[in-house]
């Protein structure tokens, strides 16, 4: 495991991206990673009087057309003196990427030759022209990398330092937990965590998460293992307040057991966490 040292951060103009930035910047630095900055701007809406015959209704169009470039250029230029000033004096190696098209797209293209793609939680109502919807599932189940999504409310002073890890023997988590590995040898603690673990051969052993802890703690992991039996409590709410009580900086999970239509359908912990992380989540599928 080499670790990580090609980050790709999505940056948009929303209020929550300087802390997403300043999360960025932080894990770059521990990993002594490259931090790669991407803005994605849409195309320009085309206006319904662009197929009108009334006389200038192809000027107005055009004029539309082009004030809407114009306000994604400032937002674009805004973006990136907000990421150098964040970058500037951390210590990290940079570079900055503008691009104009759909906005899951151009990431998920970026992001196959990153080690992390970094992204923020998408906001309940986020304003027109903002970043793409469902961006972090996308990029999740679409790009063959870790992501790291990070809420759109709180402070992050660190990340990676107490660690919760969701464990459910399965592939998903198997991966995230290999892929975080960089991350996990760097924290100071660590805490595997299985909720309402199942038995037999393909569940979690006689103590559930034990193996895992072994694992990492030859690969200079400090890690301890926990369980928790509570299926009349919703296993993503209790992971959150689980990793309130561990005061954990960073959870890390598989994303997607199930199929994505059954969790879309009936619910799922991946959806729940997206919704309503309060800490930072590194996911894999």
């Amino acid at each position: 495991m080499t670790g990580f040292k090609d980050m790709l951060v999505v940056v948009d103009d929303s209020a929550a991206c300087a802390t997403r930035l300043d999360v960025a910047v932080h894990v770059a630095g521990r990993c002594g990673a490259h931090l790669t900055g991407l803005f994605v701007t849409p195309p320009p809406n085309v206006p319904a009087l662009a197929g009108s015959e009334f006389p200038g209704s192809l000027r107005a169009a055009s004029d539309y057309m082009e004030a809407q470039r114009q306000e994604w250029r400032r937002a674009a230029l805004a973006a990136q003196v907000l990421f150098r000033s964040r970058t500037n004096m951390a210590g990290i190696t940079t570079e900055w990427r503008e691009r104009e098209g759909d906005v899951v797209d151009i990431a998920s293209l970026h992001a196959r030759y990153g080690d992390l793609v970094i992204v923020g939680q998408m906001e309940p109502a986020p304003r027109a022209g903002h970043s793409g919807r469902g961006l972090p599932e996308r990029l999740l189940l679409g790009v063959g990398r870790p992501i790291l999504v990070v809420p759109y409310a709180g402070v992050f002073k660190t990340v990676g330092d107490r660690v919760l890890v969701a464990w459910n023997a399965s592939r998903e988590a198997t991966r995230a937990v290999n892929d975080a590995l960089p991350i996990l040898q760097r924290a100071s603690h660590v805490t595997v965590l299985a909720i309402n673990p199942g038995g037999g051969v393909s569940g979690d052993g006689d103590v559930p998460g034990a193996d895992l802890a072994l694992h990492l703690s030859r690969h200079g992991v400090k890690a301890e293992a926990s369980w928790i039996k509570a299926e009349d409590i919703d296993v993503a709410v209790m992971l959150l307040s689980r990793a309130c009580d561990l005061q954990a900086d960073l959870i890390v999970m598989g994303g997607y057991g199930h199929s994505r239509v059954r969790e879309i359908v009936l619910g799922g912990t991946t959806r729940e966490i997206l919704r309503t992380m309060t800490v930072p989540t590194l996911m894999s599928h």
